[in-house]
């Protein structure tokens, strides 16, 4: 098979440019250690460049089949309280001096990101998010961020527990502690590596903002000594060989490579990238299957409110059947709907029972038969007998009522 035919069959991840300048021109660009593990583990990156009006257009990007958010400036803090920060317009401007390139606020990177991570959260998306790519799904899904961490959090730590979080001078050396929670995958990737049974590694990171309040739906992985979140993911939507994969690290485990070579610092570096991709690819084939089923038509306005009228009658005559209750005056006008639409495809239905007399004659006889055997052989069972055949024909009659209106519902789709 040729290579562009093997490009139209792996899955695709959307992968976010950052913008720099260079010959006085604006440059999109993309790390190559991210690209080159999303290719050595199956997937192809599909580059969204950061260019005005992108985030109106995403739909021509699909089909989407997961979401890699890498780098970038920092968050604009209206996308959450950053209010509450309580840092002076002083002291803003002090960090503007001290992260000149992370503090040029990006708003159309914002909103291209934004919308993806929210597309992902929305459909199950396998999406994982490096540095800013972390705070900006947890940022969409309601969590708050330090908009500097050396003002808001290192302060209030004692100097032992401090962690230096940027080295802008040893961007890929620099290394700090961060302590694994167990029952996570983040420890299963790097339990192997943990020494003298302590669930710590040594990590690279570049970043002086940083998740301040998780949200709701995350769990975290790691913390730095500081106290500050390095990794979380959502418990519920992690299995990677079904293609649910929603994580967020905000340390660079694609950096952690011994000098002048591609080796890892550890073994499980490369393991957020190798799950990430198996879930991709799980996702892929799972949506590939899905686009076989044929999609029920879209009915008009009028046709769904009629829809939901028939199937509400039915429900009405089931729970009045299930209860062996009386119907009560009010619920006559509700029962019709049902009545006329079974009415209408009677015919249709039971049609050759119904022009066949004798037939139906023999059956209505042979049913009388089984009525009288079937009243002759209870009178013989015991109790117990009888309280477990009373027990199952219940259950049958419960699986009975359930497939008959699902068979309605879909007679009503054949009818329209």
């Amino acid at each position: 098979m040729a290579n562009s035919d093997l490009s139209m069959l792996l899955p695709r991840v959307l992968i976010v440019s950052r913008r720099t300048i260079r010959k006085n021109k604006f440059v999109d660009f993309v790390g190559e250690y991210h690209l080159d593990l999303i290719v050595r583990y199956g997937a192809v990156p599909v580059i969204v460049p950061r260019v005005s009006g992108v985030h109106t257009l995403l739909e021509s990007f699909e089909p989407i089949h997961g979401v890699l958010l890498c780098e970038g400036e920092d968050i604009d803090p209206s996308h959450y309280d950053a209010e509450l920060s309580g840092l002076s317009p002083q002291e803003l401007e002090h960090i503007r001096k001290l992260h000149p390139s992370d503090t040029a606020i990006d708003k159309e990177k914002d909103s291209i990101e934004l919308k993806l991570a929210k597309l992902c959260l929305e459909r199950n998306i396998p999406y994982l998010g490096i540095c800013r790519g972390s705070q900006i799904l947890n940022v969409s899904c309601g969590g708050t961020l330090y908009q500097d961490v050396e003002k808001e959090l290192l302060g209030k730590c004692p100097e032992f527990q401090r962690a230096v979080h940027i080295n802008y001078e040893n961007y890929d050396g620099h290394r700090h502690l961060i302590k694994v929670m167990a029952n996570t995958p983040l420890h299963d990737w790097f339990k192997d590596s943990f020494e003298d049974e302590k669930m710590e590694i040594m990590v690279n990171s570049y970043h002086h903002q940083g998740v301040k309040k998780l949200a709701h739906r995350f769990v975290p992985m790691a913390f730095a000594p500081d106290g500050l979140i390095e990794g979380f993911y959502d418990p519920n939507t992690y299995n990677p060989e079904d293609g649910k994969f929603i994580m967020g690290l905000q340390f660079h485990p694609e950096r952690m490579r011994q000098p002048h070579s591609d080796e890892f610092d550890y073994p499980g570096c490369s393991m957020a990238y190798q799950e990430f991709v198996k879930a991709v690819i799980a996702y892929e084939k799972r949506l590939s299957c899905s686009a076989l089923v044929p999609r029920a038509r879209k009915l008009s306005e009028e046709l769904e409110l009629k829809r939901k009228v028939i199937l509400k009658s039915f429900s009405i005559a089931r729970d009045i059947y299930n209860s062996d209750s009386q119907m009560v005056a009010n619920q006559y006008s509700e029962l019709e709907a049902g009545a006329d639409f079974l009415q209408e495809n009677r015919l249709k239905q039971v049609g050759a029972t119904i022009r066949n007399g004798s037939v139906y004659t023999q059956k209505l006889k042979m049913n009388q038969v089984r009525d009288k055997v079937a009243r002759t052989m209870m009178g013989n069972m015991s109790i117990e007998q009888l309280s477990e055949l009373m027990s199952f024909y219940g259950l049958m009659r419960q699986i009975c009522s359930e497939t008959l209106e699902t068979k309605m519902n879909d007679l009503f789709q054949e009818q329209i």
